[in-house]
């Protein structure tokens, strides 16, 4: 079932400016947020610096501001580029709450980074590091609509194919012929939310769905 969704109503449920939950989701990790602070820390002491040999100068100010910056790139990164992924779901013609059932759950191994590393003997070998993901396909009485993926996590495992879920889709076509997205999503019976990366506010998505949709389902 699919129950389109006026544009007043996907502002509320996607911010143009990042959550706290979509803050921590785009800082990334290990690897990701030692880049930032290399960038951060790198970036800030060489303006900084510059800007001591330029106190003289019409750009002082210039300078100091971008050592500012860049020293708070940590913080403004992962805000950026959550804001930047928002955008991509709320520039679509067309969205709507979609409410189905899981049609067919499935693990995936996948890698994760790679590096090469020397073996007992000095010869260099490739190292991996695996993750598994959850992947969900999602459908109701029209057949398959899209498929959602997440790395696996214990509370995962109570998921099952004919489970009620919610989400939001996205297309092009006012008739939601082709799906091109969608967002993270609700199974409210097991009271989970899954996704990679979670797009929508959650109470307000479940408040909506509450609304526009049977009490009975709920």
């Amino acid at each position: 079932m699919l129950i389109p969704l006026r544009p007043v109503e996907l502002q509320k449920l996607i911010p143009s400016v990042a959550t706290s939950n979509q803050f921590s989701s785009a800082l990334g990790n290990p690897r990701k947020i030692l880049q930032r602070i290399i960038i951060s820390s790198i970036g800030g002491v060489i303006t900084l610096l510059i800007s001591q040999s330029q106190v003289s100068s019409q750009f002082y100010s210039l300078w100091l501001i971008l050592g500012v910056v860049f020293l708070l790139y940590i913080l403004w990164g992962p805000i950026l580029e959550a804001s930047r992924i928002n955008s991509k779901l709320r520039g679509y013609p067309y969205a709507a709450i979609f409410e189905g059932d899981v049609l067919d759950v499935y693990t995936q191994e996948r890698i994760e980074n790679s590096r090469e590393q020397a073996n007992k003997i000095g010869e260099l070998e490739l190292v991996e590091n695996r993750r598994t993901w959850l992947i969900i396909e999602l459908g109701d009485e029209d057949g398959y609509i899209s498929k959602i993926d997440f790395p696996l996590e214990d509370k995962h495992q109570y998921i099952r194919k004919g489970c009620l879920i919610r989400c939001l889709v996205f297309s092009n076509n006012r008739n939601f012929s082709t799906i091109q997205n969608i967002s993270d999503a609700w199974l409210p019976n097991n009271k989970l939310w899954v996704g990679e990366y979670p797009y929508l506010l959650r109470p307000a998505f479940e408040e909506i769905c509450y609304l526009r949709i049977s009490k009975d389902f709920i």
